[in-house]
């Protein structure tokens, strides 16, 4: 399975950003897609998840700021990001989960003060 990330750039702190990751084969049997960030000299860490029930989970720090979504006929799902702040800044990975995990390649977002 291969994994194109796309949409970060930088931003101004309270702007938006919508994030995109098309898979190359359907998503529709998978375990999970999500996404994660690795921000400078941090461990990288999960940011949001929707399981293949339906249900989603968030960071603490991204609730009610960031949304994951899916377009399933398209095989691409999505990380739409609000009242984005300077501590958001990191390297965002997309993620599949199917009877291991893949990654995409990673695409920077900058959100400056």
């Amino acid at each position: 399975v291969q994994l194109q990330a796309s949409g970060g750039g930088l931003v101004q702190a309270g702007g938006s950003l919508r994030l995109s990751c098309a898979a190359s084969r359907s998503t529709s049997s998978i375990d999970s897609i999500g996404w994660y960030r690795q921000a400078l000299g941090k461990n990288r860490e999960l940011v949001a998840a929707q399981n293949r029930d339906g249900s989603e989970k968030y960071v603490d720090s991204v609730k009610g700021r960031f949304f994951i979504s899916t377009d399933a006929a398209k095989k691409t799902w999505y990380l739409q990001m609000n009242s984005l702040k300077p501590e958001d800044t990191a390297v965002y990975y997309c993620n599949l989960n199917y009877v291991r995990d893949y990654w995409g390649q990673g695409t920077q977002v900058t959100v400056s003060s």
